[in-house]
């Protein structure tokens, strides 16, 4: 009798460690399939930044150091995208959203860009894909929370441990990002 005792507590042990390991890939593959959802969008945007600064550049007297921030910010990101740094994208992508809203608050000043077909359309498509990118950095940060929460809780860190379950970072923007804009500035005054 104490052997089937025995052996029932082997069971359930053994059906409770599969149970957790698999709890731990479940969470794991969550945070693949959320950076997988940002990278689409980031490619997306990506594409369509060289459409919008070509337009800009067409106005002589737009402003080309908005530009070329705007350009090199965008290296930075696709840089750390493909290094898979989520904190150097997160300060990447501050620097680039800075310089997009930069960049459509200077168009105000330029009625005719304004009037431009291909700016307007790009406008609204690329505040679309950072809307989207938002959202996407949320659901991410979320599933890295509960990622993180999985391999830190007994007894699933010592699966996690054994397994090499690790910790991943939150997509976090710079402190420039998330600083109210300073209108004033942005128009020169």
């Amino acid at each position: 009798m104490a052997q089937y005792i025995f052996l029932g507590g082997v069971v359930i042990l053994l059906i409770y460690g599969i149970s957790l390991y698999n709890q731990l890939v479940l969470v794991k593959n969550a945070v693949a399939k959320a950076w997988a959802n940002i990278d689409v969008l980031l490619k997306q945007r990506h594409d369509e930044l060289p459409k919008l600064v070509e337009v800009c550049k067409q106005y002589k007297q737009f402003e080309q150091t908005t530009l070329q921030s705007v350009v090199q910010a965008r290296s930075q990101v696709q840089a750390a995208g493909e290094r898979g740094d989520i904190r150097a994208l997160g300060q990447a992508e501050g620097v680039l959203r800075a310089g997009l809203g930069r960049i459509f608050a200077v168009a105000e000043a330029y009625p005719e860009l304004r009037a431009n077909e291909s700016f307007m359309q790009l406008q609204h498509r690329i505040s679309a894909l950072e809307n989207a990118i938002a959202d996407r950095r949320e659901f991410y940060n979320d599933a890295v929370n509960i990622n993180n929460t999985q391999i830190e809780l007994f007894p699933g860190s010592l699966l996690a441990r054994q397994f090499g379950f690790t910790a991943r970072p939150m997509l976090e923007f710079s402190d420039a990002e998330v600083q109210d804009v300073d209108v004033k500035q942005l128009f020169g005054q």
